[in-house]
């Protein structure tokens, strides 16, 4: 082809993409005027604002307005943290289709330059990737080391003329972790005005094409499999509709991502779809694997009074503090968000979908006391056709000082389901186990897959399990000097089950509040009595509970006491309630 057909026929795809656009974005039957740039032509809304960007240096390319830019977006724009919308602009770019808006078809992927990694420290969202001088300034002087970036979505309110493979790369390379963030349509009733809503009816499929869509774009800037990729639900009213509609949407993205070899995170405001999600906690309903919760209370922590503290833990949330204002580092001010992080991001994690085992887990339950069952899927992409070892550790990560390990042999069930979305990989890897342990209460399950050939052995995930507590408590009754009880331990045969009883009361006493005034009554907790236990795995024994001195003297003064009866073992404890007589 010559450089002239070359030019012809790019000139062409050019004018073709400016026409979809325009067509997409005028409303119907909207007059229209032509304007002339760079030698085309092109059909915009009559009474459009249109901006020649190189007369409006730093202008912020807005695809939510009603809008025409004409030339190419700076890569340090001047743009609000917080725009989203539904794209509508036109952006007429010289010498390249519209940057920054979706492209009908778009498949291509870089080689994966970045996986996924934890990281736990103060992080920043900005509309528009800043450019990587920008980035440069920032990293020498900020307090800053992640920044959510949008990827994708059809409410992605700012273009993008940064976000490239290469920036992602070069980013990551220097040691700033990546939040790649989708917004794609929102809740029926989301605050959101000029938003594209999902369709209750659809939302599970639209959902799942969501999730699709966003690896595509992921894998075009090279963040490859074992990534996190957020999905962007701005707050919205909750509503019995609304809720059931956001939270089908929600675990067909996340069921989606995990099939196609990423982690599932959700963005929204603490108070509707945090909540609605936290509320499905325990429920059998597929959560995501990280949450970022928005919630401008100006404390850099990831606590919130509407999470469970035993979900999404260790190392699973990240928390916007602080609304939309500017900063200024280095020289550069970009106005931004303010994040604690402390979960999944895309960092200098190496090259996931070239040398290290790829996988998910899709169960981590306790069908009973003591016993842990997990099931999933993993495969080295170096070796596609041999298994990989799979290691479970339960308690923390591997490497965490109370976190048990668990040799769960090779990954060789057979998976249709897999071979499905990996040609290459052949049907043979999956897996799934029962193990017994001591553990009990909230603990996390971590599954990590060997690796192969090049690279590393794998996270493949973490999840928390709610352990049920091993011990139970029967045939409680109060003596004479105290209780007496029986205390059964359901954890496996041959292991000590060691923990401690205690007896507890609250009673009521006054507290003087100065001459002449009556004195204010004050709940406080007293201790009537405490001692040690020893059973085995599956054993069974009657313990009895002397009250010490103190309570003994206690109940003579009261008469009657209401004693709470505490048996605590690593991990969980129960807890009774038995009437006391003074005799």
């Amino acid at each position: 082809m010559t450089r002239t057909h070359r030019r012809q026929t790019a000139c062409a795809a050019l004018l073709a993409a400016v026409a979809l656009f325009a067509a997409l974005a005028m409303p119907a039957g909207a007059s229209t005027r032509t304007l002339s740039f760079d030698g085309k032509k092109v059909a915009v809304p009559q009474g459009w604002p249109v901006y020649r960007l190189s007369e409006h240096p730093g202008m912020c390319v807005r695809l939510d307005r009603r809008a025409v830019y004409l030339g190419k977006p700076a890569g340090d724009q001047r743009c609000p943290s917080e725009v989203i919308g539904r794209q509508r602009a036109i952006l007429v770019e010289p010498t390249s289709p519209a940057s920054g808006l979706p492209r009908a078809g778009a498949s291509a992927t870089a080689t994966a330059s970045a996986g996924g990694s934890v990281f736990t420290g103060l992080g920043f969202d900005a509309c528009t990737a800043p450019s990587s001088a920008a980035m440069n300034a920032w990293l020498s002087s900020s307090p800053y080391r992640a920044i959510g970036v949008y990827i994708g979505g059809n409410n992605r309110g700012c273009s993008q003329p940064n976000l490239t493979s290469s920036w992602v790369s070069t980013q990551t390379g220097k040691g700033w972790h990546l939040i790649p963030t989708y917004v794609g349509l929102q809740a029926p009733t989301s605050a959101c005005t000029s938003c594209a809503k999902l369709n209750a009816n659809q939302a599970s499929a639209q959902g799942a094409a969501a999730a699709s869509d966003a690896v595509t774009q992921a894998g075009a800037l090279g963040i490859g499999p074992g990534s996190p990729i957020y999905f962007d639900m701005e707050a919205y009213t909750r509503t019995a509709s609304a809720t059931n509609a956001t939270l089908a949407f929600l675990e067909a993205w996340t069921e989606k991502l995990h099939t196609l070899g990423y982690t599932s995170g959700v963005y929204s405001s603490s108070a509707s779809g945090i909540r609605d999600l936290a509320e499905q906690v325990g429920t059998g309903y597929t959560l995501p694997d990280d949450i970022w919760f928005a919630n401008w209370n100006g404390v850099a922590n990831t606590s919130d009074p509407y999470v469970p503290a035993n979900a999404w833990t260790p190392n699973q949330r990240i928390h916007q503090y602080r609304g939309g204002h500017n900063e200024t580092y280095g020289g550069v001010t970009i106005n931004i968000d303010n994040n604690y992080v402390d979960g999944a991001t895309v960092g200098d994690g190496g090259a996931a979908s070239e040398d290290d085992p790829v996988g998910w887990l899709d169960l981590a339950g306790s069908p009973e006391p003591g016993q842990l069952r997990v099931k999933g899927w993993a495969f080295d992409p170096n070796r596609p056709l041999q298994q990989v070892g799979i290691r479970l550790f339960v308690g923390g990560r591997a490497g965490s000082p109370n976190a048990l390990e668990y040799e769960l042999g090779p990954a060789a069930i057979q998976r249709p389901d897999i071979v499905g979305e990996f040609p290459e990989a052949g049907p043979a890897h999956g897996f799934e186990a029962r193990v017994t342990t001591i553990k009990s209460g909230a603990q996390p399950v971590c599954v990590y897959a060997a690796n192969l050939g090049r690279g590393a052995d794998r996270l493949i995930s973490c999840k928390t399990v709610q352990i049920p507590v091993a011990i139970s408590l029967s045939n409680v009754r109060a003596t004479r000097n105290g209780v007496r009880l029986r205390i059964s331990c359901a954890w496996p045969v041959g292991t000590n089950c060691p923990g401690q009883l205690a007896l507890r009361t609250r009673i009521k006493v006054p507290v003087p509040r100065g001459k002449g005034r009556p004195p204010r009554m004050k709940t406080v907790k007293r201790s009537l009595a405490r001692r040690s236990f020893q059973l085995t795995g599956k054993g069974s024994q009657v313990f009895s509970v002397p009250l010490s001195p103190g309570g003994r003297e206690l109940l003579r003064l009261r008469g009657s006491l209401r004693a709470q009866v505490v048996a605590a073992i690593p991990g969980g404890r129960r807890v009774t309630v038995v009437p006391l007589e003074h005799r």
